[in-house]
């Protein structure tokens, strides 16, 4: 890749390690939470969902939500059970999003639609969502269930915008903005702020981590979408390349394809729309990308919201936690390096 990241210290690279240690006792009350509720008379349930809820994945929603309560000073325990109900949402759309995209790998495992079927697993995704709701009800705040709802309903309306828009060579960049900030940056955002909803903090403080989490979660999938083009399936955690087959107007594509020759559009327009699909055009395609500088524009695109992440901490007093949410956000953006 030719986008290099220049350290002005001698610290170590970002990493989620002050987060976890920041929360480290509070997020394994979650994961008791989150073991209890997803258990069921009927077997496969709790064999399909613990398949992917033990995968390997960093559980950095249901974090976030434990690092804005400490950020807070909140020390009730309500923010447990809010953040496995988090955990239960994202659990339900990876759930989906792998049968509708038919992924046959996630964290280098095996996904469950392709282990048991697409219709077991829409389904044990259909009840980790009820089982969301659950703890959503049991907590009692109108406010927190209308957040988290209004936050699913907009995860859905995301997944279905970015399937009408697959195989679509004309999508411009604001729409893209708009898919991911629905089907990945909301639940960010929706994540921290409850914090601040359960520590009873002001509309300033609520608005503050809504504004962080929802840009962190821009950066994330800008990230995510970069790594694509420029990773192998040990570091992604999926097939390298999964976007380009599937057709997918990520943000690389995009600038690739507004910055080529007429011969490049043209491979553009055949690999979108699906005739263009081998590892030689892959090899292609990632050669196109780097050639336009679309990686490099793409990730500066995810420092910008990543430092618009950390600006919005500036009303917080500085401690572990504020220093916690600033790394991870840098480690979101240094995952790419």
């Amino acid at each position: 890749m030719t986008a290099t990241i220049h350290r002005l210290d001698n610290r170590p690279a970002p990493s989620l390690d002050a987060m976890m240690a920041l929360v480290a006792g509070d997020l394994n009350l979650v994961n008791a939470v989150i073991l209890d509720r997803m258990q069921s008379q009927i077997p496969l349930i709790p064999e399909l969902a613990g398949h992917l809820i033990a995968g390997g994945g960093k559980r950095m929603r249901p974090m976030l939500t434990l690092a804005s309560a400490a950020l807070l000073g909140y020390t009730g325990t309500r923010h447990h059970g809010l953040a496995a109900a988090v955990e239960f949402i994202h659990t339900a759309t990876l759930l989906h999003d792998d049968v509708v995209d038919g992924s046959d790998l996630r964290r280098g495992r095996r996904t469950a639609n392709n282990i048991w079927g697409n219709p077991a697993t829409v389904l044990v995704g259909d009840f980790l969502f009820s089982r969301a709701f659950e703890l959503m009800v049991e907590d009692g705040s109108q406010k927190v269930l209308r957040i988290l709802s209004q936050a699913s309903a907009i995860i859905a309306e995301g997944e279905v915008n970015q399937l009408t828009a697959t195989r679509m060579i004309e999508l411009g960049e604001e729409r893209y903005l708009d898919i991911i900030g629905a089907k990945t940056a909301v639940l960010f955002a929706a994540a921290c702020r409850i914090a601040a909803v359960v520590a009873e903090r002001s509309d300033a403080e609520e608005s503050a981590l809504n504004i962080y989490g929802r840009n962190l979660g821009i950066a994330f999938q800008l990230v995510d979408d970069a790594i694509d083009y420029v990773s192998d399936a040990g570091t992604m955690g999926k097939t390298a390349g999964d976007d380009f087959r599937e057709g997918k107007m990520t943000l690389p594509v995009i600038l690739a394809y507004a910055r080529g020759s007429a011969d490049d559009r043209a491979f553009w327009k055949d690999a979108v729309e699906g005739r263009r699909a081998s590892d030689d055009d892959l090899a292609q395609a990632v050669a196109l990308i780097k050639a336009s500088r679309a990686i490099d524009d793409t990730l500066a695109r995810a420092r910008h919201y990543g430092q618009r992440a950390i600006d919005a901490l500036g009303c917080f007093p500085h401690g572990k936690a504020r220093s916690a949410m600033v790394e991870a956000v840098e480690f979101a953006i240094a995952r790419a390096y």
